[in-house]
């Protein structure tokens, strides 16, 4: 019946156009479930063990985890409401516990103390998984200084530790429905969710297990959702392919296998750590097996005991391979004689020592838990099976121990397997179609910027254009042009929401194009799209092909939205002068009020992006720093010491045992690389690390183990002025005979005593002096002083030697 059930639900998501997973888990390796639809990879040509997901040894329910299409969950969840009775199926509550941070709010909150006290003491409490108010207590000494000075934080923390842990509030579980026989009533008490007609269980999913009732996992998987619309944007380009499907893709693709072992894996499902892209470079896997075996040796516990090495090497033939016994060589061949998974321990036991799948089910999972008793027992069965059939004992003892240490690391291979699937397939489409894909990957997550960025630059980094966005022809989410182009999504911007942009498109396909910002304002329905939302277009740049001007744009919305309701309330009125004379209708023009700097047209960008898009801020530094600044951040190598520079993208601080410590993100239009900064310098820098800000770093670069790049542990910190007073040899002015000395003494006298000397180069009738000023001249090379200089003298003029 279970198994009817889910097979039911799932097809009918298929016939419904909503994309459903392969199949993940255990579940993946039942025939049966092949064969009804609900996995579609084939357990047989995979040696997937439907005993590792349904055990006669081991009682247990069946528990399939299906993915969904984000966008299309809810509408399955409804099919299996009215297919088995809303009163019968049901989601499961979850119960929100006050945490430790969560806590401090809400008693600060009770106790009617100032939001900016209690904001200062619970981001005093470190960000942790885990973190209590005591191990808060005790790695920041700050809490109990305060706690011990001012009567108003003991008496806070000491409600907020009586109170941590306590329900707090409840919700609706992510996935878990329930369907029962009978009314749900009958089985378990049930509440309505406020504000929705969801009913849900008071039971959490662990209490329905113990009273008998089954639950089904209905899980959203956002990847599916950008197959669905990469798949899309795919037949619309392409109308050669307009039965395009992923059932149909090239099963062995050399260019897919490419993509893996060049490590371009930004976008494709579980491949995107740096961590997993230097692992695709290091072992360029060129078969499906390789892609199964990465997805479960990307884990701390393979990556530390050295299997992976063991794995490349002989997978590369640098190492030769062992399978311990010429029966096993079936079973460890497409891993290289490396026990990956959990599936290989059982088909070892089965062979070696006779067990039976169910039973050797039992082995994997006394071994995955260290049971001694149980382990003991499973010894001596699998040595005296080894002996029965010719192996010798002390192989088999030696095979066991070798099992026992993978086992703890073994990884189930039917997921494996099938998240494996999801991963060829989001390659197999970048390699491709890499506009259509990316478009749809972008469209998923333009409402996390960093993320737009970080694809953005993906995106540029493989030869595809990002076009600007365009008021005239963005749609809410990215699409592609072409293979090559890919049209800014207007829902990215922030500000803007889908009701907005949506009713734009709307207005644009019924009238035309916009000609200008007062007919856009006149045609638009001001409650649909409101000011903030045009604001945000205009610093995004989307009004730009009406005119580039966006200062004059931004000063001009006002009157544009005034003429606008004007006209509009002029419409309504039934009047006997309806019929305006064109001089009585004076068509009226953008306000004039200065252009924008590149520095504020990016800020402003900024703002509304998230990011940088039409240029650079290090741009305007790279002339200063050309001579000071030689190693770019893209050039970097480990153990190295160059000085570098960056603009500052992001700061994060986290508490340690010595105090404070920043890791920030710098930023110099090439690459962007992470610096650690440690407590004594951060606190001795704090006040100007912080976003946007330029940095000049001395430190030394360093390889990152865990995410496989480089990192800059800094250990001197500059600003533009600062770094220049540290490393400038002189300044350098060239003036003539038309210069006047006053004048050099007042701009020079305000930045006295500085700690850069001085040179004036003098020309005059055709002779050059070199005159270095004296030591009571020496400077501190402030912008201000350049800038009225360089006004003065030219900027040519001044000069600063490194």
């Amino acid at each position: 019946g279970y198994f009817l059930i889910v097979a039911d639900f799932i097809n009918w998501a298929k016939q419904n156009g909503i994309p459903v997973g392969p199949g993940r888990g255990s579940g993946a390796g039942s025939l049966v479930a092949f064969s009804l639809g609900i996995t579609d990879l084939d357990p047989l040509r995979y040696d997937l063990l439907f005993e590792r997901f349904l055990n006669p040894e081991r009682i247990s329910m069946p528990d399939f985890d299906i993915d969904f299409c984000q966008d299309g969950r809810e509408r399955v969840i409804d099919y299996v409401k009215n297919k088995y009775g809303s009163d019968c199926v049901s989601q499961i509550v979850t119960f929100g516990t006050m945490a430790a941070k969560a806590v401090v709010r809400d008693v600060g909150r009770v106790l009617d103390l100032p939001y900016s006290f209690v904001d200062q003491l619970a981001k005093l409490i470190p960000f942790e998984i885990g973190m209590t108010l005591k191990k808060a207590r005790e790695q920041e000494p700050l809490l109990n200084q305060r706690a011990a000075k001012e009567e108003e934080v003991k008496e806070l923390l000491e409600l907020a530790e009586r109170l941590e842990g306590i329900t707090r509030n409840v919700g609706m579980h992510a996935g878990g429905v329930l369907i029962a026989p009978d009314k749900l009533s009958e089985f378990c008490p049930l509440y309505v969710a406020q504000g929705t007609d969801s009913v849900i269980s008071q039971f959490d999913k662990d209490d329905v297990e113990a009273v008998g009732l089954v639950k089904f996992d209905f899980l959203g998987l956002r990847t599916l959702t950008i197959l669905d619309w990469a798949i899309k944007f795919i037949r619309r380009l392409h109308p050669a392919l307009a039965t395009f499907s992923l059932n149909n893709i090239v099963e062995d693709d050399p260019a897919t296998y490419r993509l893996f072992g060049d490590g371009k894996t930004t976008a494709v499902f579980q491949s995107e750590s740096r961590g997993m892209k230097e692992l695709m470079k290091r072992l360029k896997p060129d078969c499906f097996d390789d892609i199964v075996a990465l997805m479960a040796l990307y884990r701390p516990g393979p990556l530390n005991s050295g299997m992976v090495d063991d794995f490349i090497k002989r997978k590369q033939g640098r190492e030769s391979v062992d399978y311990f016994h010429p029966k096993l060589e079936t079973v460890l061949k497409p891993t290289y004689g490396v026990i990956v998974y959990q599936e290989q321990v059982m088909q070892i036991a089965q062979i070696l020592s006779g067990y039976s799948l169910g039973n050797a089910d039992l082995l994997r999972r006394a071994m995955g838990k260290k049971k001694p008793e149980e382990m003991a027992k499973h010894r001596s069965i699998f040595v005296d099976g080894a002996v029965e059939r010719s192996v010798n004992r002390r192989k088999a003892e030696h095979l066991f121990d070798l099992m026992e240490k993978f086992a703890e690391y073994g990884f189930n291979k039917s997921h494996s397997a099938a998240y494996a699937v999801i991963a060829y397939q989001t390659a197999y489409l970048k390699a491709h179609h890499p506009a259509a894909f990316m478009a749809a990957t972008l469209s998923s997550d333009m409402d996390d910027t960093d993320r737009v960025q970080q694809l953005y630059e993906e995106c540029v980094a493989a030869q595809l254009e990002i076009l600007p966005p365009n008021i005239n022809e963005g749609d809410y989410r990215f699409i592609p042009v072409n293979e090559r182009q890919i049209c800014y999504g207007l829902g990215a911007i922030k500000g803007t929401g889908e009701t907005a942009i949506t009713h734009i498109t709307h207005v644009r396909e019924q009238g035309g194009r916009f000609v200008d910002l007062f007919d856009f304002c006149q045609r638009i329905d001001k409650r649909m799209v409101n000011r903030r939302s045009i604001e945000s277009l205009m610093r995004a740049g989307a009004f730009d092909h009406i005119t580039d001007d966006r200062a004059r744009l931004l000063a001009s919305l006002g009157i544009a939205l005034e003429k606008a309701e004007q006209e509009s309330r002029a419409a309504q009125q039934n009047s006997l002068f309806e019929k305006l004379d064109d001089h009585d209708n004076p068509k009226l023009g953008l306000i004039q009020v200065p252009r924008w700097s590149e520095r504020e047209q990016l800020t402003n960008e900024k703002l509304a992006l998230g990011f940088y898009f039409s240029g650079h801020p290090f741009t305007a530094y790279k002339e200063q720093l050309r001579e000071l600044i030689t190693t770019r951040l893209d050039q970097i190598t480990a153990d190295t010491q160059p000085l570098l520079a960056g603009i500052i993208q992001g700061v994060r601080t986290q508490q340690t045992r010595r105090g404070r410590m920043a890791i920030i993100t710098v930023d110099d239009s090439y690459g962007r690389v992470e610096v650690v900064i440690f407590s004594e310098l951060f606190d001795a820098n704090r006040s100007w690390l912080k976003e946007d800000q330029l940095l000049v770093i001395e430190g030394k670069v360093n390889a990152d183990e865990y995410s496989g790049g480089l990192r800059v542990n800094a250990e001197k910190l500059y600003d533009l002025a600062g770094a220049r007073n540290r490393y400038a040899k002189e300044m350098r002015l060239t003036c003539n005979g038309q210069s006047n000395g006053q004048k050099l003494r007042e701009l020079l006298t305000p930045y006295r005593p500085g700690t850069c000397p001085v040179t004036v180069v003098y020309l005059n009738h055709g002779a050059t002096y070199k005159l270095e000023l004296g030591n009571e001249w020496k400077v501190n090379l402030q912008d201000n002083l350049l800038l009225s200089l360089s006004t003065w003298l030219k900027e040519e003029n001044v000069q600063i030697v490194y």
